[in-house]
């Protein structure tokens, strides 16, 4: 199987490797070529433009940032997907994303499976993400390598396209406010003269803890905003939940005070999402 990647950045660049692991043939494109180029040394051909990385594809899979960036480049390559082949769209879109990929797959025709992922760069590199993935059960059997290959966990969310990505903005709404949340007591705990870590020791084993609060909060004490989840994406992401809930009718109020910490955080360079900290004054 020819599995091709669409974006190398910090997650599709882990999931690449997890597909060359498996023993599939890879081929890469990203924008900025050098951010494709180290998966050579792994085994992956590394292909000058989208239309000509797609040529001999069995999956095509884009882990790009947006739906704009999504549907620009697959402008570009659709047309030289092969009959048969399947696009295997693992970005977070948001529900209008979605609508307007699958239409532009409908154009091509070529299938599409809905499949963002849950999941940072690390479980990305390790084959270890949950997808949370939607088509019809005739495609599924098409993409189970690929699948395999990157994702510990495959929970099927629905058939149509977009009940994926229902499922992904639901599950990052938890992430994002977990994320926040654990910001917000690391600098009450330093405004109020308590070592931050005390209470990282304080939540740790009990029924409030989690290894998300855990990792995202060594990170927010230590200062090290090494990039595993942007916080440009979660900028983006807690955007794409309050057009959700507007679509769903309920209350967004919560999603947007996190969207304006989030985006307020952000200084224009790759930092994690666990630079929210600086919004809270720490």
């Amino acid at each position: 199987m020819v599995a091709v990647v669409l974006g190398t950045g910090l997650m599709g660049a882990g999931m690449a490797r997890s597909l060359l692991r498996a023993g599939l043939e890879v081929v890469v494109w990203n924008r900025r070529a050098d951010k494709a180029r180290p998966l050579a040394e792994a085994g992956a051909r590394v292909a000058e433009d989208p239309a000509s990385a797609v040529g001999d594809a069995d999956v095509v899979i884009t882990m790009l940032f947006d739906a704009d960036s999504t549907a620009e480049v697959m402008a570009e390559a659709l047309p030289a997907v092969p009959k048969g082949a399947t696009w295997l769209q693992c970005a977070t879109v948001g529900l209008d994303g979605a609508e307007r990929l699958a239409a532009l797959a409908a154009e091509h025709g070529v299938d599409l499976v809905d499949a963002p992922v849950l999941g940072t760069r690390q479980p990305a590199e390790q084959g270890r993400l949950t997808a949370l993935a939607a088509a019809p059960e005739a495609l599924r059997e098409r993409v189970r390598p690929v699948l395999d290959a990157v994702a510990s966990r495959v929970v099927w969310a629905g058939e149509r396209p977009g009940d994926g990505q229902r499922l992904k903005l639901v599950a990052n709404s938890w992430v994002l406010s977990i994320t926040a949340a654990t910001a917000q007591a690391v600098a009450l705990a330093r405004g109020l003269g308590v070592a931050p870590g005390a209470f990282l020791e304080a939540i740790s084993g009990g029924p409030v803890d989690s290894a998300y609060a855990q990792t995202k909060g060594r990170a927010m004490v230590d200062g090290d905003f090494t990039p595993s989840f942007g916080v440009d994406g979660a900028a983006k992401d807690s955007a794409l939940i309050v057009e959700a809930m507007g679509a769903a009718g309920t209350d967004d109020r919560l999603m947007r005070v996190l969207h304006d910490h989030y985006r307020a955080a952000y200084r224009g360079t790759p930092e994690d999402m666990a630079a929210v900290v600086r919004a809270f004054g720490s």
